[in-house]
């Protein structure tokens, strides 16, 4: 796994993290105010996740005035993806070659 998987997975380990990034993606861009407003934490601690997000990928920065507006951007889990579907295929083969097995020793 390169470094890039190792920083989207460590993005996305964090809940409160998730949640922003989910926020992003369904409700479109959004000011820090208003994750904030959203969110469970400090404004610094919402700032202190989208860096997380930010140097991930996930999240882009607009300056507008003294405001800053994130917005997401999930093509930037394309190697999740595939590395999840990798390990997919990987586990259902060894779960047929297991089945295979079992076939065999009932005969």
């Amino acid at each position: 796994m390169t470094n890039s998987h190792d920083e989207l997975f460590r993005a996305l380990a964090d809940p409160t993290r998730r949640a922003i990034f989910e926020k992003l993606c369904t409700g479109g861009e959004q000011s820090v105010g208003a994750l904030t407003a959203q969110a469970q934490v400090s404004q610094p601690a919402v700032s202190k996740h989208l860096a997380v997000l930010k140097q991930a990928g996930l999240v882009l920065d607009r300056h507008e005035g003294r405001q800053t507006h994130y917005s997401a951007q999930p093509k930037a889990l394309t190697p999740l993806l595939d590395w999840t579907n990798q390990m997919a295929r990987f586990w259902d083969s060894r779960f047929d070659d297991l089945d295979d097995l079992l076939k065999r020793m009932d005969q």
